[in-house]
């Protein structure tokens, strides 16, 4: 929940024209993330919530692109993008771990 807070903060500071862009995208795949994971914990078996973690991850990888592409388009600056950046490679190292977990017991 706190990369979907801090997406929402860093995403606010961007142009307006960007609105329906990427500040859009970029807000709704951290979304997807929590969701996947509230979603796949609640099937009961984990092989479903295995397959949510993976699509999560996969989820994660749009933050991480958009966050790219926003630095590259400039529309925030890297000192803001940086500690979004981080908090994103944690929740992947996080996730990867999940997954490992729940895929190999």
């Amino acid at each position: 929940m706190t990369l979907v807070e801090e997406v929402y903060k860093l995403s606010e500071t961007f142009p307006t024209r960007e609105q329906f862009g990427i500040t859009s995208q970029l807000r709704r795949a951290p979304v997807s993330v929590a969701a996947n994971i509230a979603e796949g914990h609640s099937r009961g078996t984990r092989k479903d919530y295995a397959h949510f973690v993976s699509m999560a991850k996969g989820s994660l990888a749009e933050v991480e692109t958009y966050l790219i592409l926003a630095g590259r388009l400039t529309l925030a600056e890297r000192e803001s993008l940086t500690p979004v950046w981080h908090l994103a490679s944690e929740v992947s190292k996080m996730l990867t771990t999940l997954h490992h977990k729940l895929t190999s017991g």
